[in-house]
């Protein structure tokens, strides 16, 4: 017989439910730090160095690099090689 044990309440039930998702949580973790590189994005997340090629053009004409005639030019090679329509009306 187990006298004055009333069993658990709901304090305990709900500590004993958080220690295990936080228990797998941290396993689940662990596992993915052991197999992933240093330097791995995880997909769709872009590493901030790499920026957008019309971005760096852009800025690169806006630091006097480039006059506007070689800025157009490149503008254009850009946008017809990413398959994007040509519209060099708007300036940057």
């Amino acid at each position: 017989m187990m006298w004055g044990w009333s069993g658990w309440s709901w304090w305990g039930w709900a500590l004993m439910s958080l220690s295990m998702i936080a228990f797998w949580g941290l396993v689940i973790w662990g596992i993915v730090a052991l197999f992933r590189r240093p330097g791995d994005r995880w997909p769709g997340g872009g590493s901030p160095e790499q920026s957008d090629p019309e971005r760096i053009l852009a800025e690169r004409f806006a630091k006097g690099e480039i006059d506007e005639e070689e800025y157009n030019q490149r503008l254009q090679a850009l946008r017809s090689a990413n398959g994007r329509p040509v519209d060099l009306s708007s300036k940057p």
